[in-house]
């Protein structure tokens, strides 16, 4: 049976039946389970590829398994267009399936489970031999999986595996603390997320001295002009900084600015913060220094260098024109070197035009024998092209 995505053409006047509006939330249902098809048989190409390029790099002598590890992810996130973070998690998964997970991995491919709550299962037992993850899967076969929420899933699958191996997820709780950290990415309309990982105590003690904070802010003196979120932002801001959140910030922010917004004040080219977008509302009071670099159709007019590392103005109109993120296909995460793209050991002058902004993963991976930068596209040790996000 053909599944097309368009519904049948709508004749003015006439009040489609229960069962026409029942058909079309069937063809929904179908497609979803399509969807899901696909993206497991997705998951078995992605093993099978990864499984290929293992056997040829074992004809290598010296081949080391984490550069092999490496080349594959890269690979694959060049392939299905996403980080490589995304791209080694895809992996784990499409490996992981064949390690005792049968049941789910058949409701995989039979369409009934997405790929979220089979990422949810498949996290949730990493710590598992592979006997253990057969056992959790038995008994999560006992469960109605594609009616429960990925949440629902994901807790189910926690619980499950605690109790199949009690010591082994201890030790996980233990590990997992060992990997707080922070990080920020952007958000819309010029504004940033802040998230901290941390252990769940100390994550609860910090929302609740926030709320606390409105509690105090509420009862005291002051009128109240700011809603509860504002003033736990606010308060964020001035326990982390020291100061008050319109004290100015002790940094430089960079804008882009079109060139037609130079030349006619009524552009509609809004102007854009390298890494976090356009933006038409910057706050000048919050911040101790702008730099502004004029753009023409995107791109940062600049100049050159005779130097072998790109730094300075330099290096800034590169993170500004690459918009801080790395150039790969696929990858967002945040540039951490700036690259040749024709090697400087090839002549390739420490330029502008040359230079790029590359995440640590895909400026090492490209290191790797068969990995190569041409024009602008990356070019993969299969020979695949991808052109490259400048």
């Amino acid at each position: 049976m053909t599944t097309t995505l368009a519904d049948p053409p709508a004749v003015a006047g006439v009040v489609p039946s229960r069962e026409e509006r029942a058909a079309g939330f069937a063809r929904i249902e179908r497609l979803v389970a399509l969807r899901n098809r696909i993206d497991a048989e997705i998951a078995e190409e992605v093993r099978a590829a990864a499984q290929r390029e293992v056997e040829a790099r074992l004809q290598e002598a010296l081949a080391d398994p984490e550069r092999v590890e490496a080349s594959i992810v890269g690979q694959l996130g060049l392939a299905l267009r996403i980080s490589p973070t995304r791209a080694r998690t895809q992996l784990r998964l499409a490996r992981d399936l064949h390690a005792g997970l049968d049941t789910i991995r058949e409701a995989f491919a039979a369409g009934e489970l997405d790929e979220r709550r089979v990422a949810a299962i498949v996290v949730a037992a990493r710590h598992l031999s592979s006997d253990e993850r057969t056992e959790l899967d038995r008994r999560l076969a006992a469960h109605d999986l594609p009616m429960l929420g990925v949440r629902k899933v994901a807790d189910l699958a926690r619980t499950v595996a605690a109790a199949v191996a009690p010591e082994a997820f201890a030790a996980r709780a233990r590990a997992a603390r060992r990997d707080r950290h922070v990080t920020i990415s952007p958000a819309e309309d010029g504004m940033a997320v802040l998230r901290g990982l941390l252990p769940m105590e100390q994550a609860i003690t910090c929302y609740a001295a926030l709320r606390k904070a409105v509690t105090e802010h509420w009862v005291g003196a002051e009128p109240v002009t700011r809603t509860r979120g504002q003033i736990m932002a606010d308060t964020l801001v001035e326990r982390l900084t020291g100061q008050t959140a319109t004290t100015p910030a002790q940094v430089e922010i960079q804008v882009l600015v079109p060139v037609e917004s130079l030349l006619d004040p009524d552009s509609p080219l809004p102007a854009e913060v390298p890494g976090f977008g356009p933006t038409a509302l910057l706050d000048e009071a919050t911040c101790v220094g702008w730099r502004r670099l004029v753009t023409r159709d995107g791109i940062v007019i600049g100049g050159d260098s005779r130097r072998r590392a790109f730094g300075g103005v330099l290096a800034d109109w590169i993170r500004a024109r690459d918009r801080g993120r790395c150039t790969e296909p696929g990858c967002d995460a945040p540039i951490a070197h700036l690259d040749h793209r024709r090697r400087w050991s090839e002549g390739g002058p420490t330029s502008l035009e040359n230079g790029r902004g590359a995440c640590a993963f895909h400026n090492q991976v490209r290191e790797q024998a068969g990995w190569s930068v041409e024009g602008a596209a990356t070019v993969t040790p299969t020979g695949r092209r991808y052109a490259l996000r400048l």
